[in-house]
């Protein structure tokens, strides 16, 4: 899968955060612009600043940086991460829950989905709660987040 460093700037060009940003399969074709658009959403997640702010964010690909695609900026744990490194924090929300059951034999994949679906409800949480919470509403939050993770 595409993979590349996006930074997130404030109008001042201050860069906020860079977020390691996948897109796609193997064999997916993107542009930059596909990067920095998932770089925005990515953003706005994580609440970076204020919502009334995010129309003035900018990003741009980061360049300047060798070593593993990891985020740097700030010292906050933001809910965004690689494919690879969701599919590590997943992991381990899965096996903490088989241990708290007693370990019980044959049921990783129950525990794999229910770790999962943990992680896609509190992002979609932060995304209403960050929009005003707005009543009747919830599951367009869900389908959003969803979309997120799958691009």
């Amino acid at each position: 899968m595409p993979e590349k460093l996006v930074d997130v700037l404030k109008h001042d060009a201050v860069v906020l955060h860079t977020f390691p940003v996948t897109i796609g399969g193997e064999e997916a074709e993107v542009d930059d612009s596909n990067f920095q658009a998932k770089a925005a959403q990515a953003a706005a997640h994580a609440r970076l600043v204020p919502a009334e702010d995010y129309d003035k964010l900018n990003t741009r690909i980061h360049v300047s940086r060798g070593g593993p695609l990891k985020p740097y900026g700030d010292d906050r744990d933001l809910m965004i991460e690689t494919k690879p490194s969701l599919e590590q924090g997943v992991r381990e929300h899965a096996y903490l829950l088989w241990e708290r059951d007693g370990c019980p034999e044959g049921r990783a994949d129950e525990y794999w989905h229910q770790a999962h679906e943990h992680h896609l409800r509190e992002r979609a949480y932060v995304l209403w709660e960050q929009e005003g919470r707005p009543e009747g509403r919830g599951d367009e939050y869900w389908h959003r987040t969803v979309n997120f993770e799958q691009d």
